[in-house]
């Protein structure tokens, strides 16, 4: 070796020592971890020596190798995932001192046989425990409980069609086909791509694809993220028409469409006897005539109601539908999307009930109005900043009734504005009376949210199964990880749900509640509360730095509210579980949840320095918030966003995303599997391309089937997977063109086979965009 590698080696030694010595320092002042400290002394005491060419400095590193094992299995046990940045580094860095070193150093007494003794043996063990860390971990934290309900508990008549966004009114996303079976999957073949675009009509915009597809009466139906609708041949996904909505720059600050609503038409309407509602990203609720894509001229004005009426003055892009309208007894409910965090006066978060035949405006239910069948007198407006419903709806005819999923008053990290109408309704779900608007009952899932925690996902209709037998249920999952179950006519719990005391807020103009609900008579996949051993790297240098920010933030698990000090944030913006919500296979009783694990850095900062570091509202696209939201008319703006490491990954020990199956009658946990793989992941952004088991973040949902299968994309790695529901090993896997940001839905094609599709769009996520629909079938041989 030459003089040159050994001098490189022992300044990367002191180098190294001194990048962990003084941080490390810091962090134990902080009341963190003294490991980093010492093992910084270490390491410079080793580089040293080394370079006065003692051959104890050798030994010094070694043993320090052996100290980082015994610490490393001390504090994190035998997870491989939480073992990786405390001793693949050092092992790397041995890799380099070792044979740089030992040749050129001065031979010892007895003392220094000894240590070259312990330290050999110290290297060997942590190479060995280094070399199994993959499988340890993943043996540690992913064993399954097993499957122990009973098939065919709930199953419903089959059906071939996919009718909802969920298949079901009430959000199962259960389909009773069998012909694709745990037995067969592995012969999935892509039968046919359709490109939607990407691209806005007319414009430079591009879009991802968060869509769920019909499949009613022979046709596909589907949507792009500027709100274009096409219907396709199911066998062939060959195009039969297209209507392309008039979308300017100004149009779809949030451009997305989850879905369409099919409709049949009473036996005397003349036009479109069966129908499709959309709400467009500008702000149009249409109508067309499911077999030619033409408007309906009997809704509205020519097929369009205009929903900016009785909004007020505020830019176009701050409100506009995102989500499918839900239909109840021919009445479509839709709500909207309203920006975020960007001012108390933004637009209101209004939802109303149209006639699904003319149009006609039936009720509109805004929290500061008494009655939601009183028309608006001229001049008036919708309450401003009111609670909104952005995602998707639940129906029940038989009760008639729609059930919420409520969002929260702006901004959502301030609360001492909000009047006591929206703080009622706020991250509630809310049953509505779908002919009149009335409310029914609503079931608070957060008090006085500061966290933005809103109902992001589908609640979810089941035949709960009790000891006294099944009642008319809805399941209702939240970004907290919670999922309440509620009785649907009444909304009481019919599993415990308690109140407990949550941390105060420091911030003095602010308020906070003193107790939140928490579910306790079901699983929480939101993950433990988080401690400074579970802050993550690829390196020890980085996980200091996590560890750091970790103990510099304020953290008193799940409910700390924000403040002017750091703030820990878990679960994070995306939950828990977010949009893509739950299924259920109706035939086990088993209900299917994929979550996050993230947690985010927040911290709110005062008006003056708002200003002076120009965060200003995002009135149009060429107005970009300065990293954090601008909060107008509070006494603050705050910085918020994923916990990251300075190498741009999360601050957290993977896996990130999960998947978990429950079973309803037990209320127990039968299995949970990390959710993807680190392949479109890596360092800055970077997609390294290993397939790494970390559990990839995620966001879409997933679907069963009669026949014991999950299919689900959601994940970061730009996969679809095949999943079997018993024990949660995936069975099949197809690369995507782009991340599948959906929710999946299969049908029985006219050709007589089951088709599973799913919609690849991504830019969600940091993943690659695109504009492809992918339907798969079994090979015919």
């Amino acid at each position: 070796m030459s003089a040159a590698v050994r001098i490189l080696a022992q300044y990367l030694l002191g180098l190294c020592g001194a990048a962990l010595l003084l941080p490390g320092l810091y962090l134990a002042g902080l009341g963190g971890s003294p490991y980093y400290l010492f093992a910084g002394a270490a390491l410079l005491f080793a580089a040293v020596l080394l370079y006065r060419g003692q051959r104890v400095g050798l030994h010094v590193f070694l043993l320090l190798l052996g100290a980082t094992l015994a610490w490393s299995v001390w504090e994190a046990g035998f997870d491989g995932w939480a073992l990786m940045p405390r001793l693949l580094f050092p092992l790397l860095l041995a890799l380099l001192v070792w044979p740089a070193s030992r040749g050129a150093l001065k031979s010892g007494g007895a003392a220094l046989r000894l240590s070259r003794r312990v330290s050999y043996g110290a290297v060997g063990l942590a190479v060995l425990l280094t070399s199994a860390w993959a499988t340890l971990g993943a043996l540690a934290q992913h064993a399954p409980a097993g499957y122990t309900g009973t098939a065919d508990a709930m199953h419903g008549p089959p059906d071939g069609d996919w009718s909802h966004y969920g298949n079901s009114a009430g959000g199962s996303r259960y389909s009773p086909l069998t012909q694709i079976t745990p037995s067969n999957v592995t012969s999935l073949e892509l039968a046919w791509t359709f490109r939607a675009g990407a691209k806005q009509p007319g414009g430079s915009r591009q879009g991802g694809l968060q869509v769920t597809p019909l499949m009613v009466d022979g046709t596909l139906y589907g949507c792009t993220a500027f709100t274009s609708v096409f219907a396709l041949d199911p066998v062939t996904g060959e195009q039969r028409w297209r209507h392309d909505p008039l979308i300017s720059e100004n149009d779809g600050g949030h451009a997305t469409c989850r879905g369409l609503a099919y409709f049949r038409a009473p036996v005397d309407v003349i036009d479109c006897r069966t129908r499709l509602l959309l709400g467009t990203v500008a702000n149009r609720l249409i109508a067309l005539d499911a077999k030619t894509g033409k408007p309906c001229e009997s809704f509205g004005v020519h097929g369009t109601v205009d929903l900016l009426a009785g909004i007020g003055e505020f830019p176009r892009r701050w409100s506009h539908p995102t989500s499918p309208p839900t239909i109840v007894n021919g009445t479509a409910v839709i709500g909207a999307y309203v920006v975020d965090n960007q001012s108390t006066q933004v637009p209101p978060g209004v939802v109303r009930g149209y006639d699904a035949v003319t149009g006609r405006l039936k009720w509109a239910f805004d929290s500061e109005r008494a009655d939601a069948t009183v028309p608006l007198g001229p001049g008036e407006h919708y309450t401003p900043a009111t609670p909104n419903s952005w995602s998707i709806a639940s129906g029940d005819d038989a009760l008639g009734l729609v059930y919420l999923p409520m969002g929260n008053g702006s901004p959502d990290f301030f609360g001492s504005e909000r009047t006591p109408g929206t703080d009622r309704v706020s991250t509630a779900l809310v049953a509505l009376d779908a002919e009149t608007g009335a409310v029914r009952w609503s079931f608070q899932a957060v008090h006085h949210d500061l966290w933005d925690y809103d109902l992001a996902a589908q609640p979810v209709l089941v035949e709960f199964p009790t000891p006294s037998g099944s009642i008319p249920a809805i399941i209702l999952p939240t970004k907290t990880g919670q999922l309440f179950v509620l009785d649907r006519r009444t909304g009481k719990p019919l599993t415990a749900v308690e109140e407990r005391a949550v941390p105060r807020s420091l911030v003095p103009e602010e308020r906070v509640a003193p107790t939140q609900p928490f579910s306790v008579g079901m699983p929480n996949v939101a993950g433990a509360t988080l401690t400074e051993s579970d802050m993550w790297g690829l390196t020890p240098f980085d996980q200091l730095w996590c560890r750091i920010k970790f103990r510099e933030a304020r953290y008193e698990g799940i409910f700390t509210p924000p403040g002017l000090d750091p703030v820990i944030r878990y679960p994070g913006e995306l939950g828990g579980i977010d949009w893509g919500s739950v299924s259920v296979d109706e035939s086990r009783g088993i209900l299917v949840v994929n979550s996050n694990h993230l947690a985010d850095y927040d911290q709110m900062v005062t008006r003056e320095q708002a200003q002076a570091e120009g965060i200003v509202p995002r009135t149009s696209p060429k107005i970009h918030s300065a990293p954090g939201a601008a909060m107008v008319g509070t006494p603050y703006a705050i910085h918020f966003g994923p916990f990251l490491s300075g190498l741009d990954v999360p601050c957290q020990k993977p896996p990130f995303g999960f998947l978990t199956a429950i079973d309803l009658s037990s209320r127990q946990v039968l299995w949970t599997r990390s959710l993807g793989n680190a392949r479109n992941s890596g360092p800055f952004g970077w997609a390294l391309g290993l397939p790494l088991p970390l559990g990839a973040p995620n966001i879409g949902g997933s679907i069963t089937t009669r026949s014991g299968l999950i299919f689900i994309g959601a994940s970061q790695d730009e996969a679809f997977r095949a999943v079997d529901i018993r024990d949660g090993k995936v069975l099949w896997e197809a690369r995507l063109p782009a991340a599948g940001h959906a929710t999946a839905m299969t049908y029985l094609g006219p050709d007589g086979r089951q088709y599973v599709l799913i919609a690849a769009g991504g830019r969600s996520l940091r993943t690659r965009g695109g504009d492809h629909f992918l339907a798969y079938r079994l090979k015919t041989n």
